[in-house]
């Protein structure tokens, strides 16, 4: 299947990021199609027991909020990690089903999609980044762009060895 809609509708810089991330998000469904929640579930490379399809997902949702919600809006962090687990939300996701999984990515997705909407690109965040930085709007949609995409590409990986699928 060869995907064309990574083309955006106009070339104006907004336009041409939030394309880039939504086809991003996007390809995280397509590569999820028609697996079952127990192949979801199934941590294939023995030196990464969270790197499961569900577990990715989860991550995917809650770098967003975190990146939108508490870094950008400078909200308080009520993400599911914490100081002694913080990779947690790729450990809870195993005992989510998948489609909820994917259903709530894609909600929080178009939330963000709004919040985006409504700002200049250039608009600082209102906590500083972990290097101490006050990074943009824009910073954070290249970022999200870079972290989508890179783990399109461990789910990828991850599809080719749980069922042999290649090329969604």
């Amino acid at each position: 299947m060869t995907r064309t809609d990574d083309m955006p509708t106009a070339w104006d810089e907004r336009t041409q990021l939030t394309t880039f991330l939504d086809y991003a998000r996007d390809t995280v469904r397509v590569k999820c199609a028609d697996l079952s929640d127990a192949d979801a579930r199934k941590a294939p490379l023995p030196g990464s027991p969270l790197m499961t399809p569900s577990g990715l997902i989860s991550h995917l949702r809650w770098v967003e909020y975190y990146w939108f919600r508490v870094v950008f809006l400078g909200e308080e962090d009520e993400g599911p990690w914490t100081d002694d687990d913080p990779d947690r939300e790729m450990r809870i996701a195993v005992g989510l089903p998948l489609a909820r999984l994917l259903d709530e990515y894609a909600e929080h997705a178009e939330e963000h999609r709004v919040l985006v909407a409504g700002q200049d690109l250039g608009a600082r965040a209102r906590r500083p980044s972990s290097g101490g930085r006050h990074v943009d709007l824009r910073w954070i949609l290249l970022h999200l762009i870079e972290e989508t995409a890179r783990h399109n590409g461990h789910l990828d990986v991850l599809r080719e060895l749980i069922d042999g699928r290649t090329g969604v």
